[in-house]
């Protein structure tokens, strides 16, 4: 495998955050809590960022604002509550961009069942409130002076999920909103903005077939699979003055999870069945947009951004374990994609459980990504610029924009990069 062409990320070394006090961990089982308001320390809001977020004073009940001009003004924090997934990431503004000093991620499983009963189900928000109790610690360390949290559509579609939102609230003090599903796609934009404009390496052997002939495309077309939802954004790109308009999108509600849960991955056929199902949902944005005829035309740059597209790329580059810098902003070509899939089926279920860049909590969730991934390709056949970039980054590029000069690079992220 040639990788003289992946580019390197240049992280600096994050150093380990102090030892979690007793006062943030959640009481053991049969245990009664010691201190009635375990998480007072980590109290925030997610109010404009430009005037800082809420702490906590020393008497219950009343609060005070960290006043600017303090150590931590060039530190922002987002989380992103999503159907399978929660992320949280603390990052601190630097020159053209951001470092990221801190980042967490697990897999909650929050929108499990909510296809058979319209709500979220107890274990899956006990599972939840563990891991937030979590994030409250590490931003209680960090104490960022810009903070957003969001949902998506796991709390927009459930029953209880505003309840939800309010018993986060009740229990971990963080505030989160239920965002729309544009504004969703807004901010996967907002955070996949630098790849669309990015100059692409590539080799006589080896032409890109979804940018114009200058390499400067002039729209976007950009993916992102969820758990619980699907984000399709067809944008218009200015390169004299790099920005991007969304001037369509399409919020499908149906992510890996709810796939999953609605097509049996162990039945045959259902693959095919599950293929079809989502091509159908997308012939009306077509028909909209016409978006395959500006492919033939070129001038498209097709950006994906979820676990799926991540997955392939892997497999496509046959890394020995997951690495982001290799990952992110790589080209995956439409052919290799469709091999990686073939690779997917071979492998089976059990394959994916022992593979290092899929493992056991993913390898349910793998194949129905793939085949909205699929139905993606089929109808729109383009090479694909990989994202391992999230709603995170864009909730922690418009709030550092929101206070001053930014540029909307992620430090270490800067090209993109081919096989």
């Amino acid at each position: 495998m040639d990788r003289s062409r992946a580019w390197p990320r240049t992280e600096e070394a994050i150093p380990a955050p102090p030892p979690v006090p007793a006062s943030f961990l959640p009481p053991l089982p049969g245990q009664v809590a010691t201190n009635p308001q375990p998480l007072r320390e980590a109290v925030f809001t997610s109010g404009k960022p430009a005037s800082g977020p809420v702490w906590p004073a020393d008497k219950a009940g009343s609060f005070i604002r960290r006043p600017a001009g303090q150590d931590n003004d060039d530190v922002f924090a987002a989380i992103d509550l999503g159907t399978n997934n929660c992320r949280l990431m603390i990052a601190a503004r630097v020159n053209g961009g951001f470092r990221v000093i801190d980042s967490f991620s697990r897999i909650v499983r929050l929108g499990e069942g909510l296809q058979k009963t319209g709500e979220l189900g107890e274990d899956a928000m006990v599972r939840t409130m563990d891991v937030l109790h979590a994030c409250a610690a590490r931003l209680g360390r960090r104490q960022p002076f810009g903070f957003r949290a969001v949902a998506t559509e796991a709390c927009r579609r459930a029953k209880n999920g505003r309840a939800f939102i309010k018993r986060i609230h009740d229990e971990t003090g963080l505030e989160f909103e239920i965002i729309s599903g544009r504004e969703e796609a807004e901010l996967a934009v907002e955070s996949c903005s630098e790849l669309l404009f990015a100059g692409l390496q590539r080799s006589a052997s080896s032409p890109v077939s979804s940018a114009s002939s200058d390499g400067k495309p002039t729209r976007g077309l950009l993916l992102d699979i969820g758990g619980g939802s699907t984000e399709i954004a067809w944008v218009r790109l200015d390169q004299q003055k790099r920005t991007h308009d969304v001037i369509g999108y399409i919020s499908l509600p149906f992510g890996v999870i709810t796939l999953s849960e609605q097509f049996s991955t162990r039945q045959p056929g259902n693959y095919r069945d599950m293929v079809a199902f989502v091509g159908q949902h997308l012939k009306a944005f077509e028909t909209t947009h016409r978006i395959s005829r500006e492919i033939l035309c070129g001038g498209v740059r097709a950006v994906g951004t979820s676990g799926t597209v991540t997955t392939l790329a892997s497999l496509d580059l046959d890394l020995p374990r997951y690495s982001r810098c290799a990952i992110d902003g790589y080209h995956l070509g439409v052919d290799n994609a469709r091999k990686a899939i073939a690779r997917l089926h071979r492998m089976g279920t059990q394959g994916m459980y022992v593979h290092p860049c899929i493992g056991p909590e993913r390898a349910s969730c793998v194949m129905p990504g793939c085949a909205i991934f699929e139905a993606f390709l089929s109808l729109w056949t383009s090479d694909i610029v990989v994202a391992d970039r999230g709603l995170r980054d864009g909730l922690l590029t418009r709030m550092m924009r929101s206070n001053g000069s930014f540029g909307a690079r992620r430090q270490g992220c800067a090209r993109l990069h081919r096989k």
